[in-house]
């Protein structure tokens, strides 16, 4: 793997990454794609560029932004320029906002350059679309584009089949609890943006009965480093009993247009063996295909007083908990972890997983098998 700013040298490559990690602010937001960035270099034979900021940036960007939203213009919005010398078997970016396809203006020849060229896109919703003239432009240049969003109707009227749904994934991995299995000591841990009451009600249990509930006092999204945010993460999950989740900005319906889809959240929880609670998205049939198990998350609804009732009903059957926990593990070592989601990138391709790729697949499979003979001398059945 290379990591490349600027011109490019030669390499064993046959996948381009453009990484926008150089470009933005260190925010906590930013962790589960900088952790597929990270084990797409393990499994895979990748060149990335990560270019940087170049002279007037946030000046030039604001101006791109302001003629992309009006017109199929595309401009360079300040980024320093990459010029290609190689050709690749597959490019591939992942744009956390559509604004972030802008950056493709800097690399010179990325498409003449590339047999299949694949974007995801983790946050775009469909009644953006009319503020991102020159971005939908843009998405016509690609094979595929992808969309953690499961509403995608409108994008596949304007830009056909080549639009997809592909969700989050997480590192499961590095999320597992086992085989270390670290004691459970918090008890309800939150995470990011929350509801009122529910907080409330969680606060006087913390008060009143004397739980550990774990939450986030400031609304500052920058952190130190992304990536040690992320391990921080990892480690508080895998020792939380209970995990709050809640539908993606739920608390900000102007910004999600209606849509209620769900986010890394799930998976975060999921792979770490904690309970979910919280609420789920509404008339989200990828929601529903996904998380399709008995308890896969126990319904709290968004901005209720009622967990402690909830809670208290959880501990009472320890036999149930044990299930739920196992069977999230087993879920997200077979199939949520980030290789699963490199496959299906690979699978519109055509391309061969490599060796490396086999290698982290057994791996997991490694895992689950100890999980599973875990279980059997447990008691505890799980799919």
């Amino acid at each position: 793997m290379d990591q490349l700013t600027g011109e490019r040298v030669v390499s064993d490559g046959r996948v381009l990454f453009l990484s926008h990690k150089n470009l933005y602010e260190q925010e906590a937001w930013r962790g589960p794609c900088l952790e597929l960035e990270a084990i797409l270099t393990e499994v895979d034979a990748v060149d990335i560029i990560a270019p940087r900021q170049g002279k007037w940036y946030h000046h030039r960007k604001r101006n791109a932004q302001r003629i992309g939203k009006y017109t199929p213009i595309g401009l360079n919005p300040g980024v320093e320029q990459v010029s290609l010398k190689k050709d690749y078997s597959l490019f591939f970016t992942v744009c956390e906002k559509p604004s972030e396809l802008l950056e493709l203006n800097a690399v010179k020849g990325w498409r003449e350059h590339s047999k299949v060229a694949i974007c995801w896109i983790t946050e775009f919703y469909e009644h953006n679309i009319p503020h991102y003239n020159s971005v939908m432009k843009t998405l016509t240049q690609f094979d595929s584009v992808l969309f953690t969003t499961a509403r995608i109707h409108a994008f596949k009227s304007l830009l056909g089949d080549r639009v997809m749904h592909l969700p989050y994934g997480v590192d499961a991995i590095k999320f597992c609890p086992y085989p270390q299995r670290p004691t459970r000591f918090i008890d309800v841990l939150s995470i990011g943006g929350r509801a009122h009451a529910t907080h409330k009600a969680l606060l006087r249990m913390a008060k009143d009965d004397g739980i550990l509930y774990l939450y986030d006092s400031q609304k500052d999204l920058a952190v130190y480093d992304v990536e040690e945010h992320r391990l921080q993460l990892s480690n508080l999950a895998k020792r939380s009993r209970y995990f709050i989740v809640n539908p993606g900005s739920i608390d900000e319906p102007e910004k999600i247009g209606g849509q209620q889809e769900f986010g890394p959240r799930y998976f975060e929880g999921l792979a770490a063996g904690a309970i979910l609670l919280g609420d789920q998205p509404r008339n989200n049939e990828e929601f529903d295909r996904i998380f399709s198990w008995p308890d896969a998350v126990i319904h709290v609804p968004y901005g209720s007083e009622n967990i402690r009732e909830v809670i208290l009903d959880l501990d009472k059957n320890f036999i149930r908990q044990e299930r739920i926990r196992k069977q999230n593990i087993s879920e997200s070592l077979s199939k949520h972890d980030w290789v699963h989601r490199w496959e299906s990138v690979l699978k519109l391709t055509g391309l061969q997983p490599l060796q490396k790729l086999q290698e982290r697949k057994q791996r997991l499979a490694d895992m689950l098998q100890g999980l599973r003979a875990d279980c059997l001398g447990a008691g505890v059945q799980v799919g």
